[in-house]
C-alpha cells in the first residue's frame, strides 16, 4: 500500500512536471509588459508568467510575516498547559 500511494504520488509529480515543461516550450513567443510612464519589458511568456508567480508569492508571504510574528510572540508568552493524564483502570469504561 505504501508503494502504490508513492508511485502515484511520483506520478502525479512527473505529469505535473511534464505539463508545465511543455507549457514553457509551446510559450516561447515574446511578450511585452507595459508599465508606468511608457517602460516596456520585453521577455518570453513563460519568463512573464513565471516572474508574476514569484512576486505573488512574495507579496503573500510578506503578508503573512506580521501574523507568523504575532503567533510565535503569543505562543513564548503562554505557559504550557499540563500533559493529560491518563485515567485509572479501575475508572475505565
Amino acid at each position: 500500500m505504501k508503494n502504490l500511494m508513492w508511485l502515484l504520488q511520483n506520478t502525479l509529480k512527473a505529469a505535473i512536471f511534464f505539463t508545465l515543461f511543455a507549457f514553457a516550450l509551446n510559450n516561447q513567443h515574446d511578450a511585452v509588459v507595459h508599465f508606468f510612464f511608457g517602460t516596456t519589458w520585453q521577455a518570453p511568456l513563460v519568463l512573464v508568467v513565471l516572474s508574476a508567480f514569484v512576486v505573488g508569492v512574495a507579496v503573500g508571504v510578506l503578508g503573512m510575516v506580521p501574523r507568523w510574528w504575532r503567533h510565535r510572540r503569543s505562543a513564548k508568552t503562554t505557559v504550557p498547559s499540563a500533559p493529560p493524564t491518563t485515567p485509572d483502570a479501575t475508572h475505565g469504561i
